[in-house]
């Protein structure tokens, strides 16, 4: 028996632009997505299809949280120099416009990160290439209700 799905819908913003490497300032020139993805895979989840970077999506909830993580990579030391960090990838479904995509809720534990904090109500994405997708475009995200839930209060 597959759990009930959550469709939430969200607008996709700008973030700190650290995951493609593309910020002002960015101690990972190359990205911290390009750089994980190899961790990613040694440890079982081949990210390969995904773009290099992350999609920052605002949700019309307060805060997000994950209950049942598809992966979570504990105490992951992905950089020299900088503090090992845990991050949970709960996986899901996007869709924009007519096309859906396969995708993952990026999350860095932030207990473990020491800059670059997200909003508690913009949810990272990690899909593939997205052909037209801008800020201020509208998506919906769907996920399996046991993973994740929303506090709209």
């Amino acid at each position: 028996m597959s759990s009930p799905q959550i469709i939430i819908s969200g607008v996709v913003v700008q973030g700190h632009q650290v995951a493609s490497g593309k910020g002002a300032g960015s101690p990972y020139p190359a990205g911290t997505i390009e750089m994980q993805r190899p961790f990613f895979k040694h440890l079982g989840l081949d990210i390969s299809e995904c773009f290099d970077g992350t999609l920052n999506v605002q949700l019309p909830v307060c805060a997000f949280r994950i209950l049942k993580p598809t992966f979570c990579f504990e105490n992951l030391h992905w950089a020299k120099g900088f503090n090992q960090e845990t991050f949970s990838l709960v996986k899901c479904q996007i869709k924009f416009q007519v096309q859906q995509f396969d995708a993952w809720v990026y999350y860095p534990h932030p207990e473990t990160k020491t800059q670059h904090f997200q909003q508690q109500n913009i949810i990272e994405i990690l899909a593939p290439p997205i052909v037209n997708i801008h800020y201020g475009d509208n998506v919906t995200l769907m996920f399996n209700s046991d993973t994740i839930e929303f506090d709209e209060s």
